[in-house]
């Protein structure tokens, strides 16, 4: 038994010292989106900044595929030491709502790293609706139930699910129009052929400026900056009705806490600075930080809350 335990020991010493250690060699980003995403953009801003404060390699790669899961699943099989993380966004906390099986647990496959940035969603209508305010567009909505339609990128997108909550939340009746893209979508909000959308804000900001659109409400904690005479939901009474979309970034399930720390504190510090934060701003997006906590609660919001959204909707993803 003696032998037992010193041999237990040194393993655990052995993997403490690893961990301080950490970063021992190459650390790979796996982004599960295409190239020039906003996750790819990110992930390749941040990679060349850690990889000077911990003097090794950081390296950006794309596993594209399933929407975000086949990137997902790597990181998930990969060695939990902190050399193998995933640098998701958004649907990683709507995909398991759409899918009826999935290749890994997103509650329990993962170690919660980093909360990176978010960004702010926006109700827009048509500025020919006679609804100058939220209140008004809810109103009519309740007054005319199927007689609205809303434009989405495609069906089972945060977009989609954003609207379908606010749905369920005010009692209203919309019409969905799915597209295949945002480009469609905006085209025909602008153009009158649908009356409303839920859109990312810098995405339609040009538009709304220009008064080809009417920004109702944002989605966000906080208003925009942008745009700060336009109400955040939460003001007008719907508290329930906050959604951004984010970026984080996770490890393996049983990385060392050290790992964990290590590459959040070199994020939070990297955050920090002035010059990221202006980067972020010029993609519409507010940095965001803070402990792994942070993160874990908002993916745990996220799972519980759009599963509710697509039973109750009867959505199906494209």
């Amino acid at each position: 038994m003696r032998r037992v335990f010193a041999a237990l020991a040194l393993v655990c010493l052995a993997g403490a010292a690893s961990a301080q250690d950490y970063p021992s060699r190459t650390v790979h980003l796996i982004v599960p989106y295409t190239p020039g995403t906003g996750a790819d953009i990110l992930a390749r801003v941040l990679g060349p900044r850690l990889a000077e404060r911990w003097k090794v390699g950081v390296v950006t790669e794309n596993r594209i595929g399933a929407t975000g899961n086949i990137g997902a699943e790597f990181v998930a099989r990969s060695a939990p030491d902190g050399h193998t993380l995933l640098f998701t966004a958004t649907s990683f906390g709507t995909n398991p709502a759409l899918s009826k099986a999935l290749p890994f647990d997103p509650a329990k496959s993962f170690a919660p790293v980093s909360l990176i940035a978010t960004s702010a969603l926006a109700v827009l209508v048509n500025p020919n609706l006679p609804a100058r305010s939220m209140r008004e567009f809810i109103e009519l909505a309740r007054r005319q139930p199927g007689k609205l339609h809303y434009a989405t990128p495609g069906a089972g997108g945060v977009q989609h699910l954003a609207m379908e909550l606010l749905k369920l939340e005010t009692g209203i009746d919309l019409v969905h129009v799915p597209y295949k893209g945002m480009g469609g979508a905006i085209s025909d909000l602008v153009g009158g052929h649908v009356q409303a959308g839920i859109t990312a804000l810098q995405t339609t900001a040009p538009h709304v400026q220009s008064g080809k659109l009417r920004m109702l409400a944002v989605m966000s904690a906080e208003r925009s900056s942008a745009f700060p005479d336009v109400p955040t939901l939460k003001e007008l009474g719907l508290a329930e009705l906050e959604v951004e979309t984010w970026y984080g970034v996770f490890a393996p399930a049983g990385t060392p806490a050290q790992a964990v720390l290590k590459v959040n504190a070199g994020i939070d510090s990297l955050l920090a600075e002035p010059e990221m934060r202006g980067l972020l701003a010029k993609q519409g997006m507010v940095a965001a930080g803070g402990p792994p906590e942070r993160l874990g609660k908002l993916v745990a919001r996220e799972l519980s809350r759009w599963s509710r959204v697509v039973a109750a909707a009867g959505i199906k993803a494209d």
